[in-house]
């Protein structure tokens, strides 16, 4: 929670803001619309986010500080624990919560709204650019039933109504001096990121079998004076037929991947970079706590 600092007497505010909702509601889109930046990787499936993402929102008398978090649901083997154990540790540490909602799935919203209960959280329904209007307002009668009475309906993907909850959350900031420098965007270093843009390469060139099996590990990262920095990175994968599909004939679609997540890599580093690709297969890692902590959640 956000302490009192120096800043108080000229009227600044800060603290954290925990993004809840269901899986795929466009937790991740919002963040990024938000600070204007690309500071967590979107894919059109859900958890595709499994850590809590900083992104440090700066604005007129405010910093605001984003969390990021997985989608709420019922954690079905180890690594869902562990993004499930993320969801509760942002929740600990937020002055305010955002739960974002799937205006176009209001039938998996009970968990989400399970997860918040007795927080006082803000309420936004993304995605409303695809719901029929006649619907919305039978989904704000149904939230403000659950205590809800103020429901904000917003498009992250387009951008509206994006501007009114972000001053709904200032309104909410506790006083106090900011917590970073204004120039910074996230806390994670390089190579999370890294990992986190060729993990997005992954789900965004295979199919359904492929992403929630795999995970990506960056072993090496050399800045070289003069020359492109060296990056190796690992997708690791349950089962060798899944290895086959990564590599693909001839090896054109780790080759297709590596080429995806290296543009994206260096439009976020600022600088050229030669990626070097490996697919290892892990058996059961998303069981394995060990492997988690090693190469998820170190």
């Amino acid at each position: 929670m956000t302490e009192a600092g120096p800043a108080d007497e000229a009227g600044f505010k800060s603290g954290y803001v925990a993004l809840i909702g269901q899986p795929n509601a466009g937790k991740s889109t919002l963040l990024n619309r938000l600070l204007e930046y690309p500071v967590a990787i979107v894919a059109p499936r859900p958890q595709t986010t499994r850590h809590r993402i900083l992104g440090i929102h700066n604005g007129d008398g405010f910093q605001a500080l984003w969390l990021d978090t997985p989608g709420v649901l019922a954690p079905k083997y180890r690594l869902q624990e562990m993004m499930r154990r993320e969801i509760g540790q942002a929740l600990r540490d937020a002055d305010v919560v955002v739960l974002l909602l799937d205006g176009s799935r209001p039938a998996d919203w009970d968990e989400s709204l399970r997860a918040v209960e007795g927080r006082g959280a803000l309420v936004a329904v993304n995605k409303v650019d695809l719901v029929h209007k006649p619907e919305l307002l039978p989904m704000a009668r149904r939230l403000s039933e659950r205590g809800y009475g103020s429901v904000l309906m917003l498009s992250a993907l387009r951008g509206d109504g994006v501007r009114d909850l972000e001053q709904a959350v200032v309104d909410s900031l506790p006083a106090g001096a900011p917590f970073y420098p204004t120039d910074m965007v996230s806390d994670r270093p390089e190579r999370f990121h890294v990992a986190e843009m060729v993990r997005e390469a992954v789900f965004n060139r295979y199919g359904e079998e492929i992403p929630y099996s795999c995970t990506v590990a960056v072993e090496e990262f050399k800045e070289r004076e003069g020359r492109k920095d060296f990056i190796r990175a690992v997708v690791y994968v349950e089962r060798d037929s899944q290895r086959s599909i990564v590599i693909g004939k001839g090896g054109r679609a780790l080759k297709e991947v590596g080429a995806r997540a290296r543009g994206r890599i260096e439009r976020f580093l600022g600088r050229p970079v030669y990626l070097e690709l490996w697919v290892k297969v892990a058996e059961a890692w998303r069981q394995d706590e060990r492997f988690l902590r090693d190469n998820v959640y170190r």
